[in-house]
């Protein structure tokens, strides 16, 4: 009981800080705003370096950093060979120092499981095994984390839906994993305003997809 009293004071304590820092609040609303149609490099780019702004002035706080790391993930989509890492290794940076401050989050293994996916492009005829392989394990904990986070699943439709049929993957295989997302995106409520929410419109997309 004691235990439980002494996480909900805690949680109290750091949502009353939050909640004191508006200038905060609104930095990152307005980058999670145009962060739900960045694909280009450009947009992707700036949004990291003004996460990564925001990361250095709020040093006690995981999200900055956890949205770095999403957006540096993304943007690694947007290239080719060694690249990718390139943006890999800087996503893996910033989610391990948004992990260090709030470990144990279904939110940040979601963003690893993504980066590990992200590095399988470098070349997937050889990375494919490991980073999938990665990607599962960190998927699982996500899930495990979380329950009812919708994000693990679309990850999961994704890795699948790539994946070729000889290997196990493909569109059939993808779908289940896309309407379990859709399922739980239907009833999630986001903690705060700049709380993780990305994912809904990918699943939608994916789910067409897979009946082309």
């Amino acid at each position: 009981m004691k235990t439980l009293v002494s996480i909900a004071t805690a949680l109290s304590i750091t949502l009353f800080a939050t909640a004191q820092n508006p200038k905060y609040i609104s930095a990152m609303e307005k980058n999670i705003a145009i962060l739900d149609t960045a694909r280009s490099t450009a947009q992707l780019q700036s949004l990291a370096n003004n996460f990564e702004r925001i990361a250095s002035g709020e040093k006690k706080e995981w999200l900055p950093n956890y949205y770095a790391a999403y957006c540096y993930a993304t943007l690694s989509l947007n290239f080719k060979g060694d690249e990718i890492d390139t943006y890999c290794d800087k996503a893996d940076a910033f989610i391990n120092k948004a992990d260090s401050i709030n470990p144990s989050n279904s939110e940040i293994y979601a963003v690893k499981a993504k980066i590990a996916a992200a590095r399988i492009n470098v070349n997937p005829m050889t990375r494919g095994q490991k980073y999938g392989a990665q990607s599962t394990v960190l998927r699982d904990k996500a899930k495990a984390l979380d329950p009812a986070n919708p994000r693990p699943w679309l990850l999961e439709g994704q890795s699948k839906f790539y994946t070729p049929t000889a290997f196990g993957g493909g569109k059939t295989k993808a779908k289940p994993a896309f309407e379990k997302a859709l399922t739980l995106f239907e009833t999630f409520k986001p903690t705060s305003s700049i709380h993780p929410r990305w994912g809904k419109n990918e699943t939608t997309y994916f789910l067409k997809k897979c009946d082309e």
